[in-house]
């Protein structure tokens, strides 16, 4: 699928693409290799045709920054407590009836993206700001790949590291590239069938699971998954049980789970919010196949926000949303039995709380001269 009538913008050359005997040429960035002319845009609308090139149209623009509980993305075992500086773009590379960014993801007003940042500035913010990583999210960072990367390496440079929020839709090579600069990411596992991915998603499955292997089995990247349950589509109890099986079959049972509540959004207004018993159900599920940390999320549960011990079953991180009311972990340990509770950890929890705090990049310009601020 593709667009046409490329506008002038941050235009940057991209190197995940080739020429096509018929003179178009194809996007090797992710699995839907968008073939386009000169003037036409891919699906996620952000990647495009130039002079017969594939050119990235977003490069240091936002479509705002805001700072979020690190729990938010969600990611409970990468420095809880903690302050993440978030932002995304504009455009999505899946197209999902029921996505709940759609504002941004659907959006085909490049020009009025926010905020125009560039890497160092970003950087200069998250660390004035006291926020430990950035996120990359919103609209998933696989269609702005380049910036992201130039980004991630802007903050590793002052110890500020770096969140991919991701679907996982994307190609090997960009993949491997890609990962070498990020230190967490959230992957949305959005159901485990490939019907559910075909008529809902407009992508497919298989994609998805070969990044969750390559992230857990070749990088060093924290991993956590996030599975939406949408009541009638992805929510039976079979569904849940050969999915949690999967992944600890293939991930190993530390990746954490979390399910999360639908709640009506862009083109699924008609399908119920879901119930919280469903959550519970599911969580229960991968508990009893083995995954030793899953969680419920967008509803108030106390219990399914809950990290415990999987040896002890004490304790160890209490949350009220995304709040942390207690901790029982020393030197990443269960405070009661000594066992090592898998995750990114400090000695000391961040104190971030659930505040939600918007941010506007240009009041953190600074003299060129200053050691972030690079292109």
């Amino acid at each position: 699928m593709a667009t046409r009538e490329i506008r002038r913008g941050p235009v940057v050359p991209t190197k995940y693409w080739h020429r096509l005997e018929d003179g178009r040429v194809q996007c090797d960035a992710c699995p839907r290799f968008c073939t386009l002319r000169d003037g036409q845009r891919g699906l996620c609308f952000v990647r495009g045709c130039e002079e017969g090139e594939i050119v990235l149209m977003t490069y240091g623009r936002s479509s705002g920054f805001c700072v979020d509980p690190i729990e938010k993305k969600p990611l409970n075992h990468f420095l809880p407590g903690t302050s993440v500086l978030s932002f995304g773009t504009e455009g999505c590379n899946l197209s999902c009836t029921f996505c709940q960014n759609w504002d941004i993801s659907k959006s085909r007003e490049v020009a009025k993206l926010a905020d125009e940042a560039s890497p160092g500035l970003i950087a200069r913010a998250a660390r004035e700001l006291g926020c430990r990583s950035v996120a990359f999210t919103y609209n998933d960072p696989t269609i702005f790949l380049e910036y992201a990367s130039d980004v991630a390496d802007a903050c590793r440079e002052i110890g500020i590291r770096a969140v991919a929020v991701t679907a996982g839709y994307i190609c090997p090579t960009p993949r491997a590239d890609f990962y070498r600069h990020i230190d967490a990411a959230n992957v949305d596992l959005k159901a485990f069938t490939e019907k559910f991915y075909r008529d809902v998603t407009a992508s497919h499955l298989q994609p998805i699971l070969d990044t969750l292997v390559y992230l857990r089995q070749e990088t060093k990247v924290w991993l956590e998954i996030t599975n939406l349950v949408i009541p009638g589509l992805n929510d039976s109890e079979e569904e849940c049980d050969a999915m949690t099986r999967w992944v600890v079959e293939n991930l190993g049972p530390d990746v954490p789970m979390h399910f999360s509540a639908f709640h009506p959004d862009w083109k699924m207004r008609d399908v119920p919010a879901t119930p919280p018993e469903t959550l519970a159900r599911a969580r229960r599920i991968a508990m009893g196949n083995g995954v030793r940390y899953a969680y419920t999320g967008n509803v108030d549960d106390l219990e399914g926000g809950a990290t415990l011990c999987h040896r002890c079953g004490e304790t160890v991180i209490a949350r009220d949303g995304y709040d942390l009311t207690q901790w029982n972990l020393a030197h990443g340990r269960c405070g009661g039995c000594g066992q090592a509770c898998a995750g990114v950890f400090e000695d000391r929890p961040g104190q971030w709380g659930s505040r939600r705090l918007p941010v506007r990049l240009r009041d953190f310009a600074a003299p060129v001269d200053s050691p972030v601020s690079r292109a």
